[in-house]
Order: C-alpha cells, then sequence, then structure tokens
C-alpha cells in the first residue's frame, strides 16, 4: 500500500506539471500538379484521380509505413484528385515552420474546418481574435487556479477508485492512464455532470474521443473523410455530446470555458451545432498528449525502480519542507514555483513527451 502511495502522488504531481496546451506534429500539405526536379517522390498510383485512396482506406499506417521504407520520411501521393505531401520526419518539422510563407493562423483554421467542422472561424476574424484572448486564462493567477482544482480532482478520482476497490484489478497501462487522464482534465476544465448516468458520459465521450484522435493525422493531412471509415459519425456524436444543451447539464465550468462559450453565443445562435465543434476541439487539445505523456512517465517508473525512488526522495522532501502529510485523506497544495523545483519531476516531464 506504501508504493501505491508513492504512485497515486507521482500521478498527481505528473499530472499537474503537465500544460493544458499541447503542441502535435501535423502532416504538411501541398499541392503539386507535376513532380519537378528536386521534389519528394510522386506516388499516383494507377487509377485516374482516385490513385492510392483505396490502399490508403484499407490501411492507413500500414500503407504509409511501406511508403516510408520505400521513398524515405517525404513523399507526394495522390488522394482522391489531391496531391498531399507527407513529412514522417518530426526533427523536420521546426525547418518547415520556420518558413514564412507559412502562416499558423492560415493553416489552424484550415484544419479547424477539416478536422473538427469548425467553418465561421475561416471568414470572422473577429470570432478569432475574441477566442485567441480566452488563452491569457492559461497563465498567471487562472492558472494557478486550474492546477488546484486539478489537483483536488485527481484526489477524488483516484482515492475514488482505490476506496471501493478490496482486490487488486489488472488493467493496461495505457487503458488505466487514458481513464484517469480523461476524466481528472474533463471535470477540472468542463465540471462535473450532475444528472443522469456521469460515469457513461465520461466513458462515451472518451473512447470516442480516442477513435477520432486515431484518424486526426488523415484528417490533418487533407483526406476525404469518406475514405476513413466512421470517423464521420463519431466526429459529429462527439459535437452533440458537447453542444450547448448538453454542457449546460455540467456545474462547475473553468474560467476559461466559461469565456469561450459567452463568446461563441455572441457569434452562434445558442443551439448551432458548430458551438459543439468549438468544444470539440479544446477538449482535444487539453487530452490527446497529455494521456500518452503520462502513460511513458508512468511505464518508465514502474520500469525504473531507482528512477521512482528518486523521485520519491525529492516529493517527500519537499512535502516535508512545507508542512505536508501524505496519504490517504490529507491534500497536498503546491504552487507552480514548489513544482519547478522538483528537478527530476522536471527532467521526466520533459523526456517522456518525447517518446509519446
Amino acid at each position: 500500500m506504501h508504493s501505491c502511495h508513492m504512485v497515486f502522488n507521482s500521478f498527481k504531481l505528473i499530472a499537474a506539471k503537465m500544460s493544458i496546451t499541447h503542441k502535435r506534429f501535423f502532416k504538411i500539405i501541398v499541392s503539386l500538379p507535376v513532380m519537378r526536379p528536386g521534389e519528394p517522390p510522386l506516388i499516383k498510383g494507377w487509377l485516374p484521380y482516385l490513385g492510392e485512396s483505396l490502399k490508403l482506406q484499407k490501411d492507413a499506417l500500414g500503407f504509409l509505413k511501406t511508403l516510408q521504407k520505400q521513398h524515405g520520411d517525404i513523399f507526394t501521393i495522390l488522394l482522391a484528385g489531391k496531391y498531399i505531401t507527407f513529412i514522417l520526419d518530426p526533427f523536420q518539422f521546426q525547418s518547415v515552420m520556420k518558413n514564412q510563407k507559412l502562416s499558423f493562423r492560415v493553416f489552424s483554421n484550415k484544419i479547424s474546418v477539416k478536422v473538427f467542422s469548425i467553418k465561421k472561424l475561416i471568414t470572422n476574424d473577429d470570432l478569432n481574435n475574441e477566442l485567441h484572448v480566452c488563452y491569457q486564462l492559461l497563465r498567471g493567477k487562472s492558472l494557478d487556479v486550474l492546477m488546484e482544482n486539478m489537483m483536488q480532482n485527481i484526489k477524488q478520482v483516484f482515492e475514488s477508485q482505490l476506496l471501493k476497490t478490496t482486490n487488486w484489478d489488472m488493467a493496461h497501462l495505457l487503458t488505466f492512464c487514458s481513464s484517469l487522464i480523461f476524466e481528472i482534465t474533463f471535470t477540472t476544465i468542463h465540471g462535473k455532470l450532475l444528472a443522469g448516468d456521469r460515469k457513461k458520459y465520461i466513458t462515451e465521450l472518451r473512447e470516442d474521443l480516442l477513435k477520432f484522435d486515431d484518424k486526426f493525422p488523415y484528417l490533418a493531412s487533407d483526406i476525404p473523410i469518406e475514405l476513413l471509415g466512421n470517423v464521420k459519425s463519431i466526429r459529429k456524436k462527439l459535437i452533440k455530446l458537447l453542444t450547448s444543451e448538453n454542457l449546460a447539464k455540467i456545474r462547475g465550468w473553468s474560467e476559461v470555458v466559461q469565456m469561450r462559450q459567452d463568446i461563441l453565443e455572441k457569434y452562434y445562435m445558442p443551439k448551432d451545432f458548430e458551438i459543439g465543434a468549438h468544444h470539440l476541439g479544446f477538449l482535444w487539445a487539453s487530452v490527446t498528449n497529455t494521456i500518452p505523456t503520462m502513460f511513458w512517465a508512468m511505464y518508465y517508473l514502474l520500469r525504473h525502480p531507482e528512477a521512482m525512488a528518486m523521485l520519491r526522495d525529492e516529493i517527500d522532501h519537499l512535502l516535508q519542507s512545507t508542512g505536508q502529510k501524505k496519504g490517504f485523506g490529507f491534500s497536498i497544495h503546491l504552487t507552480r514555483e514548489q513544482l519547478d523545483s522538483l528537478v527530476y519531476l522536471e527532467l521526466l516531464g520533459d523526456e517522456c513527451p518525447k517518446a509519446a
């Protein structure tokens, strides 16, 4: 049980350390009518217009890996009338993004349309600018409030599972991490569902979001959604779960979600389906990189007892120096400055996203 306390405390502090805003490597989309000298290999396939669409639809990941082995990290594929260039080497991402001809706002707006079905950002700069202001609530004192709420939610979710368990339950580590991280993050940012089956709502939302995230790179790469199986229906279901009508059943919205909702209601009718699409994009950004990062952090600690011991000593020393006790029934309160003083936790947080 002592080691269980340690895992709990490590889990709590690692999650609190993570930022709500996340980065993800997108495939870069380029329109190419013909292949010119110096350009990436061009794979047209033998079907006019469709190109390699059927192979991609059958096994997207396997197909791209095969092409990577044959042509390297950069290649162009003809898919449903569009020439799409894939850059599969993440170390080239910074070089690509330094290209001054690329506009991140234009790029992100196109992603919003293709991936989340958010159309108004393309035509309404005022909406775009007002939503951008919301991100100031993810800094300073507002971030301190979010972090404190997250640590309390970690404690409640984690302890509720342990206290109702009489025997050890076996589960895959990734399933364990995704279940906890999603519920904690959703509760912290969007609040708690008071009526109905809360557990069913959270589970359904998590499972569908992870299915949607599996197809995210292909959606971002301008591959027609009709070629990606049932992802269109999954997206529609997710958006419906996050419409104003359904979010109104949830209490305890964070300041940033409340501000975003107020702004959206200025530009949309209250029942507009696209409001849910905005909330889907924000939810996706808040959890889809945190889950694999947490998984690799816990995996590393469980596989390396010496690292677990060093982190444990560091956490114990901080708790002692701040006069706090650990264990069930005790709440831990730490400032961002105190978290930043945890050197080994910082190293763990820096390295795990690379594995994720």
